[in-house]
Parts: structure tokens; C-alpha cells; sequence
């Protein structure tokens, strides 16, 4: 199943040097055209060389999202970019969207859609173990 993101969890792992954790766990991951533009990758930004890096290599997609009107409703307590990253998995039956804000979590979940955030992500490629 498709795996979607939002911006926040791609941008922190590129910031950090960690996307490819990204690949590592999906494989493939999904995002709308509000989520590439937020990401701003033509600028010269911490991060952006590697977002570049991953959407030339094919494993960071960008998808169309068709879905304008479910968009548009969930803009009133969304940003686009997490109410486009909601309609993409929706739209194409995610199995997972990655989001970190709380917000857009909540809308997500209020969807019947799966979340998970970057620090997940993080702990399981490093087996981070919690006291």
C-alpha cells in the first residue's frame, strides 16, 4: 500500500541528513503538489539537496491530488499541505501517512487513515530504546 507524507517529516530527516530513512522503511513515498511546494526545494535551503536528491532518484513522488473539494473543507482548519497529504492518501488508499503536526494527525485519524510521525521513523532505523 502507498505511503503519503506531509511536509514536516521529510524536511527534518533532509535537515538532519536522514531521509534516506524514508526509502529505507517505504520504499516509495507519495506527496502532493502543496507538500512540494512547502518542501521549496529550488531554493539553496538545509535539506533541500537531499529532497531534490530523492524526487530525481524516483523514490519521492510527486502525485496530483484530485480531490480539490475534500481539500478545500479541510483548509479551514488545515494548512494545504496537510489537508492535500489527507485527500492524496485518501485518494489512492494509503496505508500510512506520515505527519507530525497534531492537528492534521487528528484529521487524518478522523478519516480512519493511519499516522505516523518522523520520530517513529527515526527509532526504528535506530533502534532507539525508551526507559
Amino acid at each position: 500500500m502507498p505511503v503519503v507524507s506531509n511536509t514536516s517529516p521529510i524536511l527534518n530527516l533532509a535537515i538532519i541528513g536522514e531521509i534516506s530513512l524514508l526509502r529505507d522503511q517505504f520504499g516509495e513515498v507519495l506527496i502532493p503538489g502543496a507538500v512540494l511546494e512547502e518542501l521549496r526545494v529550488e531554493e539553496n535551503l538545509p535539506g533541500s539537496q537531499g529532497v531534490r536528491d530523492a524526487i530525481k532518484a524516483g523514490w519521492l513522488r510527486i502525485e496530483k491530488v484530485t480531490q480539490d473539494p475534500l481539500v478545500r473543507a479541510m483548509q479551514r482548519d488545515l494548512d494545504r499541505g496537510e489537508a492535500e497529504a489527507i485527500a492524496l492518501a485518501m485518494q489512492v488508499n494509503a496505508g500510512l501517512v506520515l505527519m507530525d503536526e497534531r492537528d492534521g494527525r487528528k484529521a487524518a485519524k478522523s478519516m480512519k487513515l493511519k499516522v505516523v510521525g518522523v520520530s517513529l521513523v527515526f527509532y526504528l532505523k535506530h533502534d532507539v530504546k525508551e526507559d
